[in-house]
């Protein structure tokens, strides 16, 4: 018999094509979606446009409809390109002109993946959206509030970037590689024989795949035709003291050692941005610790929002290790977050995940206001 019918999300990578090779092996009726979010000609070259990957290339919405046609799966391309540069393109590109180091996957994952084609998915009578994220997703007995859970396999966890989806979100989404690591997903897009069985990971965000940020964010105030407002300013010390010159505050972030230019007896990052005064603050890697922070626009998946302080462990960024903290509840859905033990590099812009085991207890937005 067959089971629901499924929307699966089809970069044209090999996690999500396995994903749905998984769910019409267990009988759901599933249909494909590909997602074209951004038009990479727009501010590349030919050379570059080539070698895109993921999410964005012509070669990716191909390389999903061959998976298709050999799933035997209907499969659509659905344009999406508006309503990711209105909520997660400008979203990064203001986050860096003031600042901040933006997360746009998680962006990406709950007002495009699991809100624009949820809804589409429901017109054609998907009750349910795919993707090959490594998470889980299950019940509490008790409570009856939908969990987030870790992917099993660690290395490849990505419960972080799907922290701000909400219980309706959770109970619409399926993660069919929650279980898996990435080796048993490579040998089952080869027993299907799909195309994509061998193709390498993005390691880049989908729209700068070059890794030049700061390059994307001066195209794109170009091609919106603003004017190109002198961003220098001056590098100083935490005293104050004006130690060399930048060209923009979208070129730095938190943590940053390269790319400095200052002579100094010992290596010196980026230890803070003032946007108001376009300065980059730099100091020795000790004064990159910090203890202390303060996060906007909290979710919680696991709890209600709590009215008092609670245990977890805490994590400041995607490859960061979790760290036991204090997460105070304040006004606004804003927290405070008290390390037991000094982090190194907390960024504003990035997102804070809290975790009890492989639970998400919820996450917020690193802040620069304390």
């Amino acid at each position: 018999m067959t089971r629901d019918r499924v929307a699966v999300a089809m970069s044209g990578g090999v996690d999500s094509s396995a994903a749905a090779a998984i769910l019409k092996e267990q009988g759901y009726d599933v249909v494909g979606f590909s997602m074209q979010l951004y038009d990479q000609r727009r501010n590349a070259s030919a050379e570059d446009v080539r070698r895109f990957g993921r999410c964005c290339a012509l070669d990716d919405l191909y390389d999903a409809r061959q998976v298709a046609s050999r799933l035997a799966i209907p499969h659509y391309v659905v344009n999406f390109e508006r309503e990711f540069e209105r909520t997660v393109v400008r979203s990064f590109v203001e986050d860096y002109c003031n600042g901040r180091t933006p997360s746009p996957c998680v962006l990406c994952n709950s007002r495009l993946k699991f809100d624009y084609l949820v809804r589409l998915a429901e017109e054609i009578g998907a009750s349910r959206v795919a993707t090959g994220h490594y998470a889980r997703v299950s019940r509490d007995d008790r409570t009856g509030r939908r969990l987030l859970l870790k992917g099993l396999d660690s290395d490849k966890d990505q419960s972080y970037f799907l922290f701000e989806l909400n219980q309706e979100q959770l109970g619409s989404a399926m993660f069919p590689l929650g279980e898996l690591d990435k080796d048993e997903v490579r040998r089952i897009a080869r027993r299907y024989g799909l195309n994509v069985a061998d193709k390498p990971d993005s390691q880049e965000i989908c729209f700068v795949p070059d890794g030049d940020y700061a390059g994307f964010v001066e195209k794109f105030l170009r091609e919106g035709g603003c004017p190109e407002e002198s961003t220098a300013g001056a590098v100083v010390d935490r005293g104050g003291r004006v130690v060399g010159t930048h060209r923009g505050i979208h070129r730095y972030t938190i943590g940053q050692r390269r790319g400095l230019g200052i002579a100094h007896s010992a290596p010196l990052y980026v230890i803070d941005i003032q946007p108001g005064e376009k300065r980059v603050v730099v100091g020795e890697r000790p004064q990159l610790a910090e203890r202390s922070f303060h996060a906007v626009r909290a979710n919680w998946i696991a709890i209600p929002e709590p009215t008092q302080a609670l245990r977890a462990c805490v994590k400041i960024r995607s490859r960061h290790a979790e760290a036991p903290a204090t997460i105070t509840p304040l006004a606004g859905g804003s927290v405070r977050v008290d390390f037991d033990d000094p982090q190194m590099a907390i960024t504003p812009g990035q997102a804070a995940v809290f975790y009890r085991g492989e639970q998400v207890i919820g996450g917020a937005w690193i802040s620069r206001d304390s």
